[in-house]
């Protein structure tokens, strides 16, 4: 490599002075300025409103997009402190807006029991991230108000008025510089605040959108706390119990936890510390899981539903079908970094056992009936998962013997690198045929799909293995599927999903995508499943290249561009209609084509719809296309 000379002294450190390197930096304390860290702002503001409730002073919280993409968060909570801050020289509401890792939640003496924010970056964060920012402060029969413009000061904190309530208001803009979009999504907002009403309870959480002249609004408060949280997951599912079982236990960690069976496959657990959804679990989960393996086995040993002779069940047989929320209050909590994903404090892992083995052992005593209708579930996924071992044992003997491993209607690629790889499965043999001629087989493998896809959300996994339309999939792939899954072990970087546009193409891809999620879940938080977007049009005019179109709209829009007559229009309606170099050009060739990656930013929203489109239920699935219908735009694709 050529040396290049340059100055590299002193004066090429930079330093960033406050918050210089929020605006510098902002993926690492918002995660990224995609729309998603856009609505990490809005939760940052809220979650210091829900710590206020956390400690008993504030029971209402009022979020509204206002035009323009404004946001207003109003509580009734003490209001921010307005004193000069010892240390700084400034009040202490402009501290905790100004200053990183400033704030009153940090251990001893601090003014929060439990709480969320305990970095002390996110009032701050908020403000620097900001075109402009708006803090009004009802405190001690006065109002107070501050503001700011891309975290600066511009008008320090100010009396105002006078105020007969307490609490704080907060106004803010996003700055477009840094995001990539400031378009709010409305139901992103609703899923996130009635999960923090689920989770206080009592507490109300209203949501109003102003931007449209019809205002959008939805307040959500739950006297029922954790119960209210299962009942509504659940809400789409037949239970094998009607009301939740229900664990609290108080003092200086305070947990609770609410459990529903349901006569699902899949198992949905959501933990919680101080509110913050712990989406990798921790010490917290562990306690919980490990306890529920050990009380349902002790009871069904104690009761004669196991011999000594079966053996334990499995934590997975235990766990098939469940529905849980975990909540723990954890004064100084140990976190994997300002995410916050995973709890570290061991302790709470022996708390939260005793509490299971107490309450559950209790109330399976209490509740017979119950108790012997979920064991039965255990014991009968206990079974499933046996055979489900037996036929994954005889599928590798199998490739074991013929020497091969992939299935034989794979069509590979050369390459070996799975980062370079990618694998389109194809609907129908006749488009398998014209991708296997038209893609690069450097790096593109196809694999054609031919017969009814399983619906996996009505099967268990023995019945997926003995599947004759999955088996190819799961072994072309590479990483195993359910428990025995492993990322490291994919073949291809990209797993495309290549279907008819049209409704059974559709509808293949949702069963493919039912599968991916219930089985293969990490691939989808991998980035590593997209589908395919064929086009729907090809119009030919003399004088003009061929175009080929995705949409009804830019079929009009080119239209009104070149005009109407002297054209031929083709609509697709399959892709075998297409030759393989069409295919190439329009579907599969990475200068030209559209993918569009499948992204699992909300797992309960994921699991609702799933269960309602693909689940035993018909009510549900009735209720959902009645409510949708008139939003459809495009019905055959």
């Amino acid at each position: 490599m050529e040396r290049v000379e340059h100055s590299y002294g002193a004066e090429q450190i930079q330093v960033l002075e406050g918050l210089e390197a929020v605006r510098k930096r902002p993926g690492m304390y918002i995660g990224s300025v995609s729309v998603r860290g856009l609505h990490h702002l809005v939760y940052e503001i809220v979650d210091n409103s829900v710590d206020e409730a956390l400690a008993g002073c504030c029971d209402d919280i009022k979020v509204t997009i206002e035009k323009g993409n404004i946001i207003r968060v109003e509580d009734n909570g003490r209001g921010i402190p307005v004193e000069k801050h010892a240390k700084t020289g400034l009040s202490a509401a402009e501290t905790v807006y100004t200053i990183l890792h400033a704030g009153g939640k940090f251990g001893g003496d601090s003014g929060y029991k439990v709480s969320g924010g305990l970095h002390g970056v996110g009032a701050s964060v908020v403000n620097a991230l900001s075109e402009w920012c708006e803090v009004t402060i009802n405190r001690d029969n006065k109002k107070y108000q501050m503001k700011f413009e891309k975290g600066t000061t511009t008008s320090p904190l100010q009396e105002i008025g006078t105020s007969e309530h307490t609490g704080t208001t907060v106004r803010f803009l996003a700055d477009s510089t840094i995001f990539e979009t400031l378009e709010y999504e409305y139901e992103v907002l609703e899923n996130r605040f009635r999960e923090m009403a689920f989770l206080t309870k009592g507490l109300k959480i209203s949501l109003f959108d102003e931007r449209e002249e019809n205002i959008k609004s939805a307040i959500f408060q739950f006297d029922g706390g954790l119960i209210s949280f299962v009942e509504y997951l659940n809400k789409n599912k037949e239970k094998i119990h009607e009301k939740p079982i229900y664990i609290e236990k108080a003092g200086e960690f305070p947990i609770e936890i609410a459990i529903q069976y349901t006569t699902t496959y899949s198992e949905n657990i959501y933990s919680f510390v101080n509110n913050i959804n712990t989406i990798e679990g921790g010490t917290h989960l562990e306690g919980f899981k490990r306890s529920l393996t050990k009380v349902f086995n002790d009871y069904a040993k104690n009761h004669n539903i196991l011999k000594e002779k079966d053996g334990n069940l499995q934590g997975e047989d235990i766990r098939e079908g469940i529905t849980a929320v975990i909540s723990v209050k954890v004064k100084d909590p140990q976190f994997e970094g300002q995410t916050k994903t995973k709890l570290g404090n061991s302790e709470v892992t022996g708390l939260v056992i005793s509490a299971m083995n107490d309450q559950l052992s209790a109330f399976l005593e209490e509740n017979p009936a119950v108790a012997k209708a979920i064991l039965e579930k255990c014991v009968s996924a206990s079974r499933a998962r046996e055979a489900a071992r037996k036929a994954r044992e005889l599928v590798r003997r199998k490739n074991a013997l013929d020497g091969m491993t992939l299935p034989g209607k794979l069509a590979d690629c050369s390459e070996k690198n799975p980062d370079l790889c990618e694998m389109y499965l194809v609907e129908g043999d006749s488009a398998g045929g014209s991708a296997k001629q038209g893609r690069d087989r450097k790096f593109q493998a196809i694999l054609p799909m031919r017969g009814k896809l399983l619906n996996v959300e009505k099967s268990r996994i023995d019945k997926i293995y003995n599947n004759e339309q999955l088996k190819p999939i799961i072994t072309a792939i590479g990483s195993g599927i359910g428990n025995d899954f492993e990322i490291s072990k994919i073949r291809y970087g990209k797993i495309i999903i290549m279907a008819d546009a049209d409704v059974d193409g559709s509808h293949i891809s949702t069963l493919l995508l039912t599968f991916f999620y219930r089985y293969m879940k990490n691939l989808i938080e991998n980035g590593n499943i997209y589908l395919a977007q064929p086009p729907l049009f090809k119009i030919t005019k003399k004088g003009f290249n061929e175009k080929y179109c995705y949409t009804d709209n830019e079929l009009e829009e080119y239209l009104k561009e070149i005009g109407k007559e002297g054209i031929t229009i083709q609509r697709y309606k399959g892709l075998g209609e297409m030759n393989p170099e069409q295919l190439w050009e329009t579907t599969m060739n990475p200068e030209s084509r559209t993918l569009v990656k499948i992204t699992l930013e909300d797992a309960m929203a994921a699991d609702e719809i799933f269960t309602i489109l693909m689940g035993d239920e018909v009510q549900p699935r009735r209720e959902f296309i009645e409510t949708h219908a008139k939003h459809v735009k495009n019905l055959d694709i």
